[in-house]
């Protein structure tokens, strides 16, 4: 949750929060100031957040490695048409030694994040230009005298819709993006009216937003997002994305609002939500 306040929020207004704010708003949820703290603290072991003080008040912000991970993660949650395909298919092989297993197990979870695909245990797959994903993986573990890394095309002796099964499981991936349908297509409709009606609070919409982008976000994890010519006909993937832009967009300025509001108690609030609607957001921008 703390992932997706700093990527839907925070890190819009200066990337810096005051932990007495981050606490507040993580209430609306039902969280306690100690929970909350060792959260804070467990980041910040992983090298996702870096503390500063400023009297006798502390302040978190995103590290390089988190900023990173949001702008990566923002990119794919607010992209709602599948990428174009070169006919190019990437593999990633890897031999590493077992001492540094740890980094093995590192390096395969990243794999996951970034939409490969597994052939065999150390070859990996993925049809998206994800060079620089794997590059940036290969300096951040310094495993270069381990893997090698192919662009090739796939020459059968199957279609490449046969060699997508082998490495994921589409069918899987689309029941879950049924159930997210069905959940939040009839929240949608509810909490359109009731906003229309003023029947839901800034602190209501901004739990649903966060609790709606905290359970969309969760597809970065398992769906690889491959390109428009290798999905099956019945690919439920741009339904559910529509859905969440829609819902997005009705939820987004009230919670803002709320945000804003418990981010002034303590911060400088450098960028006011309404320019962050018109320059920075894909959802938010206003057209003419």
């Amino acid at each position: 949750m703390i992932f997706t306040l700093y990527g839907d929020y925070i890190r819009h207004y200066g990337n810096e929060i005051w932990i007495g704010s981050l606490i507040r708003l993580l209430k609306e949820f039902g969280h306690n100031e100690q929970s909350v703290r060792a959260a804070v603290s467990r980041m910040g072991k992983q090298g996702w957040l870096q503390a500063r003080k400023k009297g006798n008040k502390s302040y978190y912000s995103l590290t390089d490695r988190g900023k990173v991970r949001m702008e990566e993660a923002a990119n794919r949650i607010f992209k709602f048409q599948p990428e174009k395909w070169d006919g190019n298919w990437r593999l990633f092989m890897y031999t590493i030694p077992e001492e540094i297993r740890s980094i093995r197990d590192e390096l395969r979870k990243e794999l996951v994040w970034s939409g490969f695909g597994t052939m065999t245990n150390s070859c990996w797959v993925s049809p998206n230009n994800l060079d620089k994903q794997v590059f940036d993986l290969i300096e951040k573990y310094d495993i270069k005298p381990y893997v090698n890394f192919f662009k090739a095309n796939y020459e059968g002796p199957f279609e490449s819709q046969q060699l997508v099964k082998q490495c994921w499981d589409l069918t899987e991936i689309n029941d879950k993006y049924e159930d997210f349908i069905a959940t939040y297509s009839q929240k949608y409709v509810i909490d359109k009216h009731k906003i229309g009606k003023g029947e839901m609070s800034d602190a209501d919409c901004f739990v649903e937003r966060t609790k709606l982008v905290h359970e969309y976000r969760k597809f970065l994890f398992i769906d690889p997002g491959l390109p428009e010519e290798l999905l099956p006909e019945k690919w439920l993937g741009g339904h559910a994305a529509g859905l969440f832009s829609d819902y997005y967009k009705e939820l987004a300025e009230p919670a803002s609002r709320f945000f804003e509001e418990v981010f002034q108690e303590g911060n400088e609030l450098k960028n006011k939500a309404r320019e962050y609607d018109v320059l920075d957001h894909p959802l938010l921008i206003k057209e003419d």
